[in-house]
C-alpha cells in the first residue's frame, strides 16, 4: 500500500505513542486504547463507536490486512517495521505483529445510555465490581454474541478499553455500546426509571432461571466472584439463581453471564 509509512528505528518519533506498551498499559494513554491482533484490529477499523487514530503493523502483516486498512480515512497514519523493530518499540516479541491506536467517540452517562435505548424487548447487562480483564472481556464477548444492547459498569469496574480486556472479548468492547456509572449511582434506581426489571444473579437466588418469565426489558446483575452483589443491592431486585449438579453452586462470572444471557435472548 502506497500510504504505508515505513519504520526502522526503535526511537522514531512517529510511534512513541506505541513504546514500552506494557508501561503504558498500567500509567494511561490520556484517553486512547491499544487494540491487539488482527481480529480486533479489524473490528475497530468496522466499528460505528469508535475511531482508529492509528495503525502499527509488522512488515509481513500489511498484505493481508489491505482490506481493513483501505476502510480507513486517508489521515489515519498506517506504520510497518520489521518484526525485530516492532519488537524493540513495543518491549516484548509482539508476535501478532498487529497494533492499533484508538479513541472511543463518545462517553455517555449511564442515564444517557438508556435513555437513547430502543422500546420493546431489550436486555442490559450491569456489572458490579468485576475487577478481572480476562471476565470483563469475557463479559463483553457474551453480550455481543448473545445479543444485549448495553453494558452498565459501576465505578470499581476496571476498564473493558485495557489492552487486554479488549483482546479476550475479540474486540466486542469496541461494539457493544457501555457507560460507566459515577462512583455511589444507584444502578437499581437508574434501570426501573428506564423501564427495567433488575435480575440480580446468586446461588441462594428465589427464582431458577429455568422457570423465569422473561421480562420485556430485562436488566442482568452480577458481580464480583466471590463477594457477588451486595445484599442491599439484592433486597431491591428479582434474585436469579442458575441450577446446578447437587453440591455444587459456583460459576465463573463470565460463564454466568453468557448462560444468562443466552436464556434471555
Amino acid at each position: 500500500m502506497d500510504r504505508v509509512q515505513h519504520v526502522d528505528d526503535p526511537g522514531d518519533p512517529r510511534i512513541a505513542a506505541y513504546r514500552d506498551v506494557r508501561e503504558r498499559d498500567l500509567v494511561g494513554r490520556q484517553g486512547l486504547f491499544v487494540a491487539e491482533g488482527e481480529v480486533v484490529l479489524r473490528v475497530l477499523t468496522a466499528s460505528p463507536l469508535m475511531d482508529c487514530v492509528s495503525v502499527l503493523l509488522a512488515e509481513k502483516r500489511v498484505e493481508g490486512l489491505a482490506d481493513a486498512l483501505e476502510r480507513l480515512p486517508p489521515e489515519v497514519p498506517i506504520y510497518a517495521a520489521g518484526q525485530a523493530v516492532m519488537d524493540a518499540i513495543v518491549g516484548f516479541p509482539i508476535h501478532r505483529g498487529v497494533l492499533a491506536l484508538g479513541r472511543r467517540r463518545a462517553t455517555p452517562s449511564a442515564g444517557e445510555l438508556l435513555a437513547g435505548l430502543p422500546g420493546g424487548r431489550t436486555t442490559v447487562l450491569a456489572l458490579n465490581g468485576i475487577a478481572n480483564h480476562d471476565n470483563m472481556g469475557g463479559l463483553f464477548r457474551n453480550a455481543a454474541a448473545f445479543g444485549a444492547d448495553a453494558v452498565l459498569i459501576d465505578a470499581e469496574c476496571c476498564d473493558p478499553l485495557y489492552r487486554k480486556a479488549i483482546r479476550v472479548s475479540v474486540g466486542a468492547s469496541l461494539r457493544v455500546r457501555f457507560a460507566r456509572l459515577e462512583r455511589g449511582e444507584d444502578v437499581v434506581g437508574l434501570l426501573g426509571a428506564a423501564g427495567f426489571e433488575a435480575l440480580a444473579l446468586s446461588p441462594r437466588g428465589g427464582t431458577s432461571l429455568d422457570t423465569l418469565e422473561r421480562p420485556e426489558r430485562a436488566a442482568v446483575l452480577l458481580g464480583a466472584e466471590g463477594p457477588g452483589l451486595p445484599e442491599a443491592m439484592m433486597a431491591r431486585c428479582r434474585t436469579v439463581s442458575i441450577p446446578m449438579a447437587a453440591g455444587f453452586d459456583s460459576l465463573n462470572v463470565a460463564v454466568t453471564g453468557g448462560i444468562v444471557l443466552w436464556a434471555l435472548g
